[in-house]
């Protein structure tokens, strides 16, 4: 079992005076209104580490903060703190507000849902193909993550992860380049000829699924088949109908977005709907790629980082 963060040996008799401050430090982020992630940033970003040598991370972080022993606290068998007979890193009244701290954490308000622009099979991963997944990062920042498999063997390699604002951006600028193009609107317009059939497709591929449910429930309950047989069953067609029903969505936003009488498309691009920046990027775009960046903590677009698959037709200059 590794030692506590802060303390020099496993019966906590002594601190160990390189971790002291580090730790004070942190807590007093913490009771500063910093949460758990942008406290494992700023401590990473020092160059603390724990004590078996990996870099914080939020989760972490709330363990430490939740064990009383860095306060020299203990809980005895009727939950109450009661001192531990061994010293503390923090002031016992610090511990009992972190504690106060995580109460409101978990009884406030969420985070504001973030309106990512490329989820929904809007970007995948370059190195497994799996759709990239939004997901907020350790500071609480809204990120795109390749999910690695559960334990169902669902999901990716869990190789790519990038900041959302940095690939949006990305993403954007060479749109709304594409956009200041002469004849660009005609191309458009051909282009929502074909998602217009596309439409149609997933709405007899959803039918069918459909009646691909209703019958198996049926053979379910006339014991035609077993329950393990019905439970994947339906769980395979459950998965393919909501991403059809996504792809749905998406389609019917392109076959009916319009740009309307915009004169100043980078003035558009700023200030449109997050749904219809979403679809002209998926009437421009067959696919977008992402993968991994050479080194942890790279903050810019490294080439060759995100592969833009431009629809037939259309070819940007060096693309």
């Amino acid at each position: 079992m590794p030692r506590l963060y802060g303390f020099d040996d496993q019966s906590r008799r002594r601190l160990r005076d390189d971790e002291v401050e580090p730790l004070r430090a942190m807590v007093s982020r913490a009771l500063a209104n910093q949460s758990n992630g942008e406290v494992a940033v700023w401590a990473n970003e020092q160059g603390y580490r724990g004590t078996m040598g990996g870099e914080w991370k939020d989760a972490s972080v709330g363990r430490l903060f939740r064990n009383p022993a860095i306060a020299g606290l203990a809980y005895d068998e009727k939950g109450q703190l009661v001192d531990a007979g061994h010293p503390g890193v923090i002031l016992p009244e610090e511990f009992i507000a972190l504690g106060e701290r995580e109460q409101d954490r978990k009884t406030g308000e969420a985070s504001p849902a973030h309106d990512y622009l490329l989820t929904d099979g809007g970007c995948e991963c370059g190195v497994c193909t799996q759709f990239l997944t939004g997901a907020r990062t350790n500071a609480g920042t809204p990120g795109y993550r390749c999910r690695p498999k559960d334990k169902q063997g669902r999901g990716g390699c869990g190789e790519v992860r990038m900041d959302s604002d940095l690939l949006e951006t990305h993403v954007g600028e060479y749109v709304v380049a594409e956009l200041l193009k002469p004849g660009i609107r005609a191309q458009i317009l051909k282009a929502q000829e074909a998602v217009k059939q596309q439409v149609q497709e997933t709405k007899e591929a959803i039918r069918d699924l459909e009646q691909r449910q209703r019958e198996t429930g049926k053979l379910y309950g006339s014991r035609q088949i077993s329950k393990g047989a019905f439970v994947a069953a339906e769980a395979e067609i459950t998965a393919a109908l909501k991403s059809h029903r996504s792809r749905l969505r998406f389609a019917e936003q392109m076959a009916s977005f319009s740009f309307g009488n915009a004169q100043d498309l980078v003035k558009w691009w700023n200030h449109a709907p997050h749904g219809s920046k979403r679809a002209i990027v998926l009437l421009l775009l067959e696919r977008i790629q992402v993968f991994p960046a050479s080194a942890r903590g790279v903050r810019t677009v490294e080439p060759g980082r995100v592969v833009l698959h431009w629809r037939r037709g259309i070819r940007p200059e060096g693309a």
